[in-house]
């Protein structure tokens, strides 16, 4: 039984595979990088917070002749909850509005990154806003959850 239950919690794992890196959240995801993005703008619109703006970094680099492996970037943010933040600190300006980095390691695998708001928060030291934190890693959670899905 032990055994059927590790292999269980393995197989569970393997479909939402992440990784801590310090301050960033990195999720394994079942698509490609364009697809993978893509999923999360739509459900971020779905939900209402604003797009401002998407960029293919692969693209950029090949306009200069450089090869880049697919990388694309997603800046986004609601300012019910970002306002708040900047409140506090201003300097959270610098990390806010959101980002996400969808990207293909050397390996093929498609990964979405982001920042942890706790790390976000600790950076500059907003220590009266745990709520919004709270709230912000929730949503960042189940939204990227969606996007990487199968």
């Amino acid at each position: 039984m032990y055994k059927f239950i590790v292999i269980l919690l393995i197989s569970l794992s393997s479909s939402i595979v992440w990784a801590d890196h310090g301050n960033l959240i990195s999720k394994k995801s079942a698509h490609s990088v364009s697809v993978t993005i893509n999923k999360l703008e739509s459900v971020l619109k779905k939900k209402g917070i604003t797009i401002f703006a998407h960029i293919d970094h692969q693209k950029g680099s090949k306009s200069v002749g450089k090869k880049l492996r697919p990388t694309e970037l997603l800046i986004f943010g609601n300012p019910k909850l970002g306002t708040p933040l900047m409140q506090s600190r201003q300097t959270v300006g610098i990390d806010l509005p959101m980002k996400a980095l969808a990207w293909e390691d050397e390996n093929g695998q498609v990964w979405l990154t982001y920042t942890k708001p706790a790390a976000m928060a600790e950076r500059h030291h907003i220590t009266d806003k745990e709520k919004i934190i709270k709230k912000m890693t929730g949503a960042l959670n189940k939204f990227t959850n969606i996007a990487t899905a199968p």
